[in-house]
């Protein structure tokens, strides 16, 4: 664990359990603490005022990998996007191949990004990694499954993009009158179902 300042009010924490982390700060009430924010390796801890101490404390924290991880959201798709059949080409791998492994994994989000609600998703099957477009569309629309790198993820809202197309949900993401608008948060799981009766 390597702990620095981000500022005078901020600790940025490199870590290969963020949300472990996230999980063991906001239990140890530390004073002070505003706002913790997850990344992939990272943890920002934001405070009130000065951090004083806090590194010493957090460095202190026994951090324990949660058990069952995050609660499991699982997402209906109709796996018919518009960069399917070029992921099959990119990937060497048949169209039925492609789904068959992107809906057999389980997903951890990450981090949240780039939009409002935008997870990104780890556990993608390495055989899916792929690139992003070399031009990026002026618009997604809203509920398309995608990947880029080596994460998937769903575009909360229409939006201009560039990762790969693969299909598609009715499942909304991002809703300004639900308490928290995004359905995801940082640490929970998620598993791809796929659905052949269209959009639910």
């Amino acid at each position: 664990m390597d702990i620095r300042p981000a500022g005078d009010r901020a600790l940025l924490v490199e870590t290969d359990a963020p949300h472990a982390l996230r999980a063991a700060v906001a239990a140890a009430g530390l004073p002070g603490v505003a706002e913790i924010v997850p990344g992939e390796r990272t943890l920002l801890v934001v405070f009130t005022g000065p951090v004083g101490d806090a590194a010493g404390r957090i460095a202190a924290l026994e951090v324990r990998a949660a058990e069952a991880g995050g609660r499991l959201v699982e997402v209906p798709v109709v796996y018919d996007g518009a960069d399917l059949a070029e992921v099959s080409e990119l990937t060497g791998l048949s169209v039925p191949e492609v789904v068959r492994r992107h809906a057999a994994a389980e997903y951890t989000v990450a981090y949240l990004g780039f939009s409002p609600g935008f997870g990104y998703l780890t556990g993608l099957d390495g055989s899916l990694t792929v690139p992003r477009k070399e031009t990026p569309r002026t618009s997604v629309p809203a509920g398309s499954v995608a990947i880029a790198g080596p994460y998937t993820s769903v575009y909360p809202s229409a939006s201009p993009g560039g990762w790969r197309l693969i299909g598609r949900t009715g499942l909304r993401l991002w809703d300004v009158d639900r308490d928290p608008p995004s359905l995801l948060e940082p640490g929970d799981r998620v598993r791809f179902r796929e659905s052949v009766g269209g959009v639910t």
